[in-house]
Formats: structure tokens, C-alpha cells, sequence
């Protein structure tokens, strides 16, 4: 056997691979990007892997797999899950036949996401099982698990790893892989429609397997109870590794429950509170595990004292750290928490997110926002590297709610306030997955909007994708690209302008003119990426004539231009030579190099 060092989600792919995985769907997503591109990257050939339009088609696909007997993956990060969660709450009560497990990445920081939502929920919400993993290694190992308990009880599972799982990288052992079953093909039965009467009886099975699986989980390898005392300290997933490294593999004076696998492992937490005098929870996001704990004292009538979360003995949001738990711990065993100060740091630099030197978005807000001066307007904005568009000193997004909600909000906006003019920005993969409807909606509902379509050809924010406008699929296939244009055109909107933002003149014509319209207009702004093309030349400051009046600084917040010496100076190695900062510059100082 080989050790190779891998990051968690790769381990996860690679984990999967090893247990015989046939189809894999998801939509791009951090901290769960890396897992489907892994799969693509190592692929043979022998595995099905599609980028989907979004999480609620990919998990659809996935269970199409999964009734013809396949083993199936979907991959998604915790807010991908609401989109999916339509199809997922009716498939625990149809069942699959091939193993389905459903990668959900958590985010606690919230380090890249809108919220802090917590997965382990969804699981007891949905009736499924939830796999937790601490560390890379044991994520390699467990999706084989889950796959077959998936298998055993024929539901869907849940795998929860948390973005320091995802993105720390570890020696995992490299396993033999195990043999791909054959599937056996859609075998034709009333069990796969849905009807209340079948739901009804399929329910009592679900709880019958909830209470089956319990037992099961309480004897389940990664599930472990070590440690002997009158205190015990109950926690799962990453936090896990976090108190391993506070008190050791083999605590002395206390018990350590580690929970790696629900539904809540009841036998098993009952031998751990057996003797105890008091628990000290750790875990992130959500109280799930201390809850559990509680109700599990309450129904046995035992006299535990639970600590975590409820109590304030742990932080309620936010990541768990070392430090955080290490001191917890000590100050749960009675240690003083002071004995081992935190070494002082110097301050971290503050470094906002920003749109990146060249980002054709910088250019799209800027035309809007030159053309609406003056004008009574309201910005809805959506999820993707243009939310960025709300930093100062573009101003240009008021709201910002989940994927596909600017279109939908704008027209809320407008219906409480007609008079004032709403527009509503969508990125090229946003579009696809979710902002189609909502243009339905607008055309159908006689909205009064404009929406920004801001195309840059490629999902930028979660690391470059492909989507249906690109003409590439993950399988490496090329296909018919889905035209934003044709699709927008076929909706009936009473107006469609493509520009290039980089032409500012244009862009800003553009914008005034869908102004001047009524109905649903559409603005649909093209230009690429930085990542996908950067441009050849570069511009420079002639000091000669700059006169210093930072209004090239004040106006777009790019990157590449600074103030050295009380005038302008453009970092060649930021500069990517789109050209907006000449534009905006009154008195000629910006000029182009080997454009």
C-alpha cells in the first residue's frame, strides 16, 4: 500500500472511486468544488461526471442512476442542499437501489457562504443518515461506509465534511479498490412513483430504519467510546481533531464520546453517560450532538449535567480552533485556563475581498452607475464573484439573497415602488441555474425590471467551471453551446442589448437606452474573465500629466492602481490592460502599452 498526500476532498473522490462510484453530478460550490473535479481528473472513462444546472438536476440525474442500481455522488456545498432539498425529502420515501451519497460541504465562518447552515439538521428534517468525518484519512475510508449503509437500508445518505475537512491536506493510505457491481438496470415497479397511499407505508419503514440504523451506528467502527471518569466530553467531525490534539488519543479522568455517524448513536451515548456527572459538548455550527444528549438524559431520567453550545461554554457560531477548544477543555477539567497563554501576534493586514485588476464586472457596475446618476434606482444584486460589486467605491449592490434571487427581488421591489427604476445582475452560471425562472416569472407578471446578464465565460467564483453556455462538459465532451441571447429572446422580454462593459461609451449608451423602456429589458454585458483570458498589454501612468486627483482611485477601486507620491501608479503585474482607468481618467495621464 501507498500514502499519498491528498486534500480532503480529494480523498473523499478518491475514496469513492475506490468504492465502485459510477455516476457523479453536482454544481460547483466551496469548500465541495474539488471533490467532482477530482473525480474528472482520475476518470478512466468507466464513470459518468456532469457539472448539472444546478443542485436540485443533479441530485435528480444522480437518483436516475441510483433506481437502474448504479452507485451514484452528488456534491454540493450546505446552501446547494436548499435547492435540492424538493427532491431529496420525497426520495427517502421512494428509496434508491444503488447506493446514493450526498456530499454536502458545511461552512462554519461563514468562510465563502451566505450562511452558517448546518447539514446534520437536514439529515434528521429528511429522515437520513449523516456521515461526519474528522480528517481526510477517515473521509478516504468512510464514503465506502456510506455507500453501503446506503445500500443496506436503500436510502440516500448524507456526507458532511466541513470546509477544514475539505481543504486540510493529509498521508492517506491508498486502499485496494473494490470491485464495481454490475447494475442491474431499471427494473420496472410501482415502487418508484410516488402516491400518498406508498408514502404512508414507506414512512413507517423510514422509522423502523431510524431506529435500526441507530443500533447499527452504535456499533459502527468510527462511532467510539474510550476513557473512563466522572466527566465526559461528547464531539464529532473536525472538532474531534481538535480535542484529540487538546487531550490526547487516551484521556485521562474522562470519557470521550466521539459521534461520526446519525441518527444518534442512543445504546452507545447511554454507555458514555453511564457515571458521569457532567458532558462537555463539542461541536461546530449547531448544538446537534448536545441536543441529542439532553433528550436522551431526559427520557432515561439521567442526571447529567450537559455543557456546550446552550450553556455558552462553547461559541454558537464560527469555527471551532484549537486554542477555542483547548480551553474550553481545561476550563471544563478545572484546569486554569491562564497557565498557557495565547502567544501574541501581530495584527493580520485587512485585505476586503475585491474584484479582481481586469474584471470585466468592475466595467459592467461602472457603466450602469454612470448611466443612473441622478436617477432613482435600486441595484439587486446575486451570488458569484459580482457581489463584490456592493464594496466601495462602486456601490452597486443593494440586495443580495441566494442564487437567481436579484431577478426575483427586483420585481418585489417594484411592485411596492413602480415609480423607481430596479435592476437586477445575474452571472452567466447563475443564470443557468437559477435566473431563467425568475425572467419566466417577470415576462409573465408584466414586471418593470432590467436585468443584467454579466457574462465572462466560466462559474469564476468557485474556480473557473464550465456551464451550458461554454460548449465543454466535464466527461471532456464538447457540446452545443446554450446561447444566454437566444435563451433571453425566446422568453418574449421587451428588449435585448449585448455590449462589451469594456467599451464604455457603448455600455453606457446601452444602459440608457433599456432606461427609457418599459417592461422586462435585458442588458447582457460580454466580456471574459481574467482566468480564462487576460489581455495582452498593460497600462501606465504618464507623472507628467497625472495630477494626482485620485479620481481613476475614487471612481473604480481597482487593484492595480495606487498612489505613490501623490500620483497615480498602475502595478504592472496587476494590470491586465482592459483600459476602464482611461476612460474614466479626464486628462489623458493613463497610456497603453502592447495593447
Amino acid at each position: 500500500m501507498s500514502k499519498k498526500l491528498l486534500m480532503g476532498n480529494e480523498a473523499i473522490a478518491l475514496g469513492a472511486m475506490r468504492a465502485g462510484v459510477s455516476i457523479v453530478t453536482g454544481y460547483p460550490g466551496t469548500p465541495s468544488t474539488e471533490v467532482l473535479e477530482t473525480v474528472a481528473k482520475h476518470n478512466d472513462g468507466s464513470i459518468y461526471v456532469e457539472w448539472s444546472v444546478n443542485e436540485k438536476v443533479a441530485l435528480e440525474v444522480a437518483a436516475g442512476g441510483a433506481y437502474a442500481g448504479a452507485r451514484v455522488m452528488v456534491t454540493m456545498k450546505q446552501v446547494g442542499l436548499n435547492v435540492a432539498s424538493d427532491p431529496l425529502m420525497s426520495l427517502n420515501y421512494v428509496g434508491v437501489k444503488g447506493g446514493m451519497v450526498i456530499v454536502v460541504a458545511d461552512d462554519p465562518g461563514p468562510i465563502s457562504s451566505q450562511t452558517e447552515q448546518d447539514t446534520r439538521h437536514f439529515g434528521k428534517f429528511a429522515k437520513l443518515a449523516v456521515f461526519d468525518p474528522s480528517t481526510p484519512e477517515e473521509a478516504y475510508t468512510m464514503i465506502a461506509d456510506a455507500f453501503d449503509y446506503s445500500e443496506k437500508y436503500g436510502a440516500p445518505v448524507l456526507f458532511r465534511p466541513t470546509t477544514r475537512v475539505c481543504h486540510s491536506c493529509a498521508d492517506v493510505e491508498m486502499l485496494e479498490g473494490i470491485p464495481r457491481k454490475t447494475p442491474e438496470g431499471f427494473v420496472k415497479d410501482s415502487r418508484w412513483v410516488i402516491f400518498p397511499r406508498l408514502a404512508y407505508a414507506n414512512h413507517i419503514k423510514i422509522e423502523d430504519n431510524l431506529k435500526a440504523m441507530s443500533d447499527d451506528f452504535s456499533q459502527y467502527q468510527n462511532n467510539i467510546l474510550i476513557g473512563s471518569g466522572s466527566r465526559g466530553i461528547a464531539t464529532g467531525g473536525v472538532s474531534y481533531a481538535y480535542t484529540c490534539e487538546a487531550i490526547g488519543d487516551s484521556p485521562a479522568g474522562c470519557k470521550l464520546l466521539k459521534v461520526s455517524a446519525m441518527p444518534f448513536p442512543q445504546k452507545l451515548a447511554l454507555e458514555f453517560l453511564h457515571g458521569l456527572d457532567e458532558v462537555l459538548v463539542v461541536e461546530e455550527l449547531d448544538p446537534v450532538i448536545e441536543d441529542e444528549l439532553i433528550a436522551l438524559c431526559g427520557l432515561n431520567n439521567i442526571k447529567v449535567e450537559i455543557k456546550g453550545k446552550r450553556t455558552g461554554h462553547i461559541k454558537n457560531a464560527g469555527e471551532n480552533t484549537v486554542d477555542s477548544v483547548s480551553s474550553a477543555i481545561r476550563a471544563f477539567l478545572g484546569e486554569d485556563v491562564q497557565d498557557m497563554p495565547a502567544p501574541e501576534l501581530p495584527p493580520l493586514p485587512v485585505r476586503p475581498p475585491v474584484l479582481c485588476a481586469g474584471c470585466p464586472h468592475r466595467a459592467s457596475f461602472f457603466a450602469v452607475k454612470e448611466a443612473t446618476k441622478g436617477l432613482n434606482a435600486v441595484f439587486s444584486g446575486d451570488i458569484g464573484c459580482y457581489t463584490l460589486g456592493n464594496a466601495m467605491p462602486l456601490d452597486m449592490v443593494d440586495t443580495c439573497l441566494c442564487m437567481g434571487g436579484g431577478i426575483t427581488v427586483a420585481q418585489g421591489l417594484n411592485r411596492v415602488e413602480p415609480d423607481r427604476i430596479n435592476f437586477a445582475f445575474v452571472g452567466d452560471s447563475t443564470f443557468f441555474h437559477t435566473g431563467i425562472p425568475g425572467i419566466i416569472n417577470a415576462v409573465y407578471n408584466q414586471s418593470d425590471i432590467i436585468v443584467a446578464v454579466l457574462d465572462n465565460s466560466t462559474t469564476a467564483m468557485t474556480g473557473n467551471q464550465p456551464h451550458p453556455g461554454l460548449g465543454r462538459t466535464m466527461m471532456g465532451s464538447i457540446s452545443d453551446k446554450i446561447s444566454i441571447y437566444n435563451v433571453v429572446a425566446a422568453l418574449n422580454v421587451s428588449k435585448i442589448i449585448r455590449v462589451n462593459p469594456f467599451d464604455l461609451k457603448q455600455a453606457k449608451e446601452a444602459v440608457a437606452s433599456v432606461i427609457k423602456e418599459k417592461g422586462v429589458r435585458v442588458i447582457i454585458f460580454e466580456a471574459p474573465c481574467i482566468a480564462v483570458s487576460k489581455g495582452k498589454g498593460r497600462y501606465s501612468v504618464d507623472n507628467l500629466k497625472c495630477s494626482g486627483c485620485k479620481v481613476c482611485i475614487n471612481k473604480l477601486g481597482c487593484p492595480a492602481i495606487e498612489i505613490d507620491m501623490g500620483k497615480a501608479k498602475i502595478n504592472p503585474i496587476l494590470c491586465t490592460g482592459c483600459g476602464v482607468c482611461a476612460n474614466v481618467c479626464g486628462i489623458g495621464a493613463m497610456r497603453g502599452e502592447g495593447l
